[in-house]
Order: structure tokens, then sequence, then C-alpha cells
């Protein structure tokens, strides 16, 4: 088929109307999907700066409890006067952020505090995932007689 036959056969209104035709909805279909793939990069770029904003607020440092920490949390979980506690803090023995073990001292008789999440103060026994009592371990370890065993 020579050019000038396929030129004639394309310049006959019909077909011109149906390439036209094809030719829009390829253009809309093509505009479209740029605006989609554009929305979707906006939005992630938004949303990646938003959780580079949250890691940057994050403090970098770890954090370290310290006895005045530890005495802060254990006066205001008994509900003891700050300035003047009953209990005080002697030693923080384990300073892990998690799970914090200090010693404390109330009427001359000491015990085994534990602190979750630098904020949360009980005395008991804490037993790990294999049975074990972890509060009796560092009582051995320490020297800690409690009269209640």
């Amino acid at each position: 088929m020579k050019f000038s036959v396929f030129i004639k056969r394309l310049s006959h209104p019909q077909v011109i109307r149906r390439l036209k035709i094809g030719l829009s909805v390829w253009a809309l279909a093509i505009l479209i999907s740029l605006l989609i793939k554009l929305a979707y990069d906006i939005g992630y770029f938004k949303a990646q700066s938003l959780i580079d904003e949250k890691n940057a607020a994050a403090p970098s440092t770890r954090q370290v409890l310290t006895i005045e920490a530890a005495q802060l949390v254990v006066t205001g979980a008994l509900k003891e006067d700050p300035s003047n506690p009953k209990t005080i803090v002697t030693q923080v023995v384990d300073n892990n952020q998690k799970l914090s073990t200090v010693i404390i001292e109330n009427n001359k008789q000491k015990k085994i505090g534990w602190i979750i999440d630098m904020r949360l103060f009980f005395t008991g026994d804490l037993f790990n995932d294999q049975g074990y009592n972890l509060t009796q371990s560092i009582q051995y370890q320490h020297n800690i007689h409690s009269e209640n065993r």
C-alpha cells in the first residue's frame, strides 16, 4: 500500500472523527495517570517528612535513670511528700530504659523496687518468662534479707 493511499484513507471524515476520539481517550488516560502519580508522590513526600520530623523530635540519647529521678518516681507512686520522703532510693541496680531495678529503704528495711518505662513503680516479685523470681535473685546478690520469705 502506497503512502498516498494511506493518507487518503486517513483523511476520510469518519476516520478522522474516530482518531480524534481515540487520541482524546488516550490523552485523558495519560493525564489522569499523571495526576494520580503526582498526588501519590506529594502524599508520600508529606508522610515521609512527618516521619522524619517525628524521628528528629525523639531524643537521640539514651535516657539514664538517676537516683534523683528514681526518687521522684517512687515518691510520686507512694504519694509521699517529695521534699520529705519516708521511702528513700539508695541505689539504682539496673539502669534500663524499659525496666529499671532500684533498692529502696523505709524504716531501716531495704526492698527491691521496679521502675517501668521511667514512670511506673512497684515493689513485689517479678518473674521472667522461664519462671525465675528476679526479685529474690537481686535480693540475694545484694544481701538484702526480707522477713516475709
